[in-house]
This record gives structure tokens, sequence and C-alpha cells, in this order.
């Protein structure tokens, strides 16, 4: 990238940005677009959001993988219809760069992917030997280019991994320059304790922390957000490096099955099933939702005001694909049963892959997060389409429209952000924060990620109820100088570039 007078420079074109803002192109702090993008490799519900680069792996990164992992997940792969023919970063990124991509990405390696490979989905702690060939792949990956290593520590077989677990982790990726990136074990009544954690294994493992999707869940949490906030702060000040992200939405997007207990889901969705399908066990399960004994988990049943509150978005099986779109509460009267028997009908109907909307956060406490200095942002959504296969699941409407929301909302309509200030939250905070020098910023020498907007058009048009539809505003999108969006239209083009970590063997001094 060139900057300053270039008009005596040769060119082969010349684009009029009179009245536009030019910015550094975006980059997603959380964006699940690992499987997508062997869809759909130019990620259209990204770019048309200003998206450039994309950091991925949220505990359940892409790799490693083994062949039992593949065989169990068969499913999965031929909804997307993708052959999964990778077992380690190094051949998923090679096949990524072989088809081309639409936007730069790059990913942790998960510590639930990790386990998986180790141990299975049980409840069980590793050998000392077990633990060290967990550590052997963390290493491997980070070799092979991983930026870190990341936590999700609500989803089984996730919550079944110690502190002292993710310490062992974390430090591998410690000593090859990576982050420790987490979904905290708790973000309601105990994100106190699930905070301490994070914390811990950052001083521990002597590595950065990024707390993602920051929030405080649950109504009774509501107004809890400046404690939240006074804590890491706190943390900050005492010298640990740690930050968070979020996408500003008042619903949490994730999958049903979240609503049981670890224990309940212990060994992978098919044990899960058949307990739900056995009368006493579920039974069981349902006593354990609503009068919970245990607090080493997040009971968002509990959390959520009513039934009215959960909303289907996606689900795998055809042939309830005209449930989505509607509350649990509807589908509890078209059902005529409660609301929770409802969500467990559906979970099984589904075989454990409906995701849903859960409204359970309050305005005040997103928006006081999103104003703190050290708060990047995250769609926690993946780069889809609005038709084609990637159209048939309904999205959380974050996955369209995260980064033109805050310019309309946050600073056009209610001016909690100047413009300047959610630039750098979009561009110059994240590419500090993981490293990535070459890119956040328009500066001779960096790559030209750049995008053209118009302040005062820009904005997201998902909604809840239709999620799947594309922001406007942006009129040119450039990944690595090569315009993706032009003229306020996709070309098609897929420039996007692997970005590897600080690990790998080929990596550049930084």
């Amino acid at each position: 990238m060139a900057v300053g007078d270039l008009g005596a420079s040769p060119r082969a074109r010349t684009i009029d940005a009179s009245g536009l803002v030019v910015a550094p192109g975006f980059i997603d702090m959380l964006g699940q677009s690992e499987m997508t993008l062997l869809v759909d490799p130019r990620a259209p519900s990204k770019i048309y959001q200003g998206v450039t680069t994309e950091i991925t792996g949220e505990g359940d990164s892409i790799a490693p993988t083994s062949d039992e992992i593949v065989a169990k997940h068969r499913e999965d792969f031929d909804s997307l219809q993708v052959t999964c023919d990778w077992r380690t970063f190094r051949d998923y990124f090679a096949r990524l760069e072989k088809q081309g991509i639409g936007i730069n990405i790059a990913s942790y390696v998960g510590a639930t992917q990790v386990r998986r490979v180790a141990l299975g989905e049980g409840d069980v702690q590793p050998t000392a030997a077990q633990l060290e060939a967990m550590r052997a792949l963390v290493r491997d990956a980070m070799h092979d280019g991983a930026m870190g290593v990341s936590t999700s520590l609500l989803y089984p077989p996730a919550p079944y991994a110690k502190t002292e677990e993710l310490v062992a982790l974390a430090s591998e990726a410690a000593k090859l320059g990576g982050i420790y990136a987490t979904h905290m074990r708790d973000e309601a009544d105990h994100e106190m304790a699930a905070i301490d954690e994070a914390l811990r294994i950052g001083r521990e493992a002597k590595i950065p922390v990024e707390i993602w999707h920051i929030k405080a869940a649950g109504k009774k949490n509501w107004g809890r957000m400046k404690e939240i906030i006074a804590k890491i702060d706190d943390a900050r000040a005492h010298g640990l490096d740690v930050s968070a992200n979020t996408y500003a939405y008042p619903a949490w997007g994730n999958g049903l099955s979240a609503i049981l207990p670890p224990a309940a889901q212990d060994g992978g969705d098919e044990k899960t099933l058949a307990r739900l399908a056995d009368p006493a066990q579920r039974a069981r399960i349902k006593q354990e939702i609503l009068a919970p004994t245990s607090s080493d988990w997040q009971d968002e049943w509990q959390q959520v005001p009513a039934p009215e509150s959960w909303l289907v978005c996606g689900v795998d099986n055809d042939a309830l694909r005209s449930l989505q779109g509607k509350t649990l509460a509807q589908l509890a009267a078209e059902w005529h049963e409660d609301g929770l028997d409802a969500a467990l009908d559906l979970i099984v109907k589904d075989h454990a892959h409906t995701s849903v909307a859960v409204f359970a956060m309050n305005e005040d406490d997103i928006a006081y997060a999103l104003k703190q200095p050290w708060v990047s942002i995250g769609v926690d959504s993946p780069g889809v389409s609005s038709d084609g296969l990637l159209g048939k699941w309904r999205s959380h409407p974050r996955g369209f429209g995260a980064f033109p929301r805050i310019l309309r909302k946050y600073v056009r309509e209610e001016h909690l952000l100047t413009l300047e200030e959610a630039i750098r939250k979009f561009t110059s905070l994240p590419a500090a924060r993981m490293h990535i020098a070459d890119r956040g910023s328009l500066e001779p020498g960096k790559w030209a990620d750049v995008v053209v907007f118009d302040p005062q058009t820009v904005r997201d048009v998902a909604t809840f109820e239709d999620p799947n539809r594309y922001a406007v505003g942006m009129k040119y999108v450039l990944v690595n100088g090569v315009p993706v969006i032009e003229e306020g239209s996709m070309t098609g083009a897929t420039p996007g570039r692997v970005i590897r970590g600080p690990g790998h063997a080929d990596a550049p001094a930084r």
C-alpha cells in the first residue's frame, strides 16, 4: 500500500471517494467462518459489513482432527456438502489457499478440539501422558500458524476440563507468542468466578487474555456490567494483559442444547439424545434445569425471562424448517406442552443441532461495555449467504449486521461513540491485539484492506424477524488491494489470505 499524493503514480484505475469515509478493512475478532468458507468462499455476509479479516476457532476449532471425529460428525459435513480432507491446520490452510477466499482468515486452536482428539467426548481427566499429548497438539497447531489457544467452556466436553488443564495448554501457546481467548465458563450468575479463572490462566500461563462477547447475561444480572468492567480494569491496572470484544445485540446466539446440564451431555450427542428419550432420565434432566443442584454450569433456562425470549434461528432437519423464526412459546402452544418440554423435544427432533437467539441482555450493559477503550468487535457468526445452500439457515442478525449496526445505532443515532473511535475498534485495536502488524491501518507498506462508505447511510438491514439481509452502505471493500465490493455490489473475487500466528515456522519476526 502507498499513501500520500499519488497523482503522478501509475495506476490501473481511480476511485472517487469524495464525501466518503476511507478506512482500513474491519477485523472480526470472532468469526466462525471456518466451515462456511468451504461452501461459499466469498463470505458475502461479512464483506457487505466491511469485514476484510476474521479471527475464528472458538474452542471447537477446525483442526486438529482425527478419522474418528470426522466420522462422528459426518452428518455435519454432509449437510454443508463438505469433504473433510484435512487433519491439521497446515492441511486446512493449504486447502483454503488453493481454492481462494474472499476475506483474510486466522484461527485459534481450540482446547475443546484438542481434548476431543486426546480424550473423546466424555467427562474424564487426562493422565500425565495424555496431557503431554494435548500440549503437543497445541504446539503443532501453533507451528502450523494458529494465533493462540481458545476455550468455549459452556459447551461439553469443554466444561469437563479443570483450570489446571487449561493453564497447561495456554502455556504452550504462550511460549510461541500466542493469545488465550475464552468464552468463559459462566456469563451470568457466576461470571465473577469465571473472570477470575480467565485471569488466573493469563497469570499462570503468562499469556494475554481475550474475553469473547462480554456480557451480563440473565435479567437478574442486568446492571452488573459496571462491576464486570471494574474487575477487568483492576486486572489491567495490575499489569495483566486482558481485553474483550462484543457484538452489541440484546440477544445472544448458541445451540439450544446449551440448556442441558453438562452431565446430560457426557459422551456426545448420541448419548445425550438417548438420555432424553428415556423418561426417567429426561425427568431428572428437567429437574436439574428447573432446580439446579450445582453451580458449576450456566443454567441458561433460569437466566431467561420466558419461553417467548427464545427464538429458533436455524435447524438442520429439513422437516423442521418451518420452525425457524418461531419462539419456544409458539412451539409449546402448537405442541400443547410447556416451554421446557418443547425445547427438549426440539433438541431430540433436530438431533441437538438447533441454534437459537436468546433475549436476555440489557441495552445499558451493552452500551457500557461497547464504550470501553479496550473492547473490540466480534460478530460471533459465520460468513454466509442470503441464498443458496447457506441461505437455508436463518442467521442471528449479527451475522449480517454487527459492524454497520454500531455505525448506525451507536455512532450516528445515539452518539455513544465517535466515528473515529468506532473505526479504531474495528481496525487498529484488533490488529494490535492480534499482533497483525501489516493490517489495521492505512500506512505505506501494509496490505491494502480498505473500506469506502458513506457514514450517513451505512446501516444494518438484518432483523431478528428477517435476519438474512445484507448490510448496505459499503461502496467499495478491498481485500489485499482487490475489490470484493464494487459500487455496492459483490464482485465474486477471492483475494483473501491465511494469516498465520507468530509461532508459525515461517512467520516473520514481529
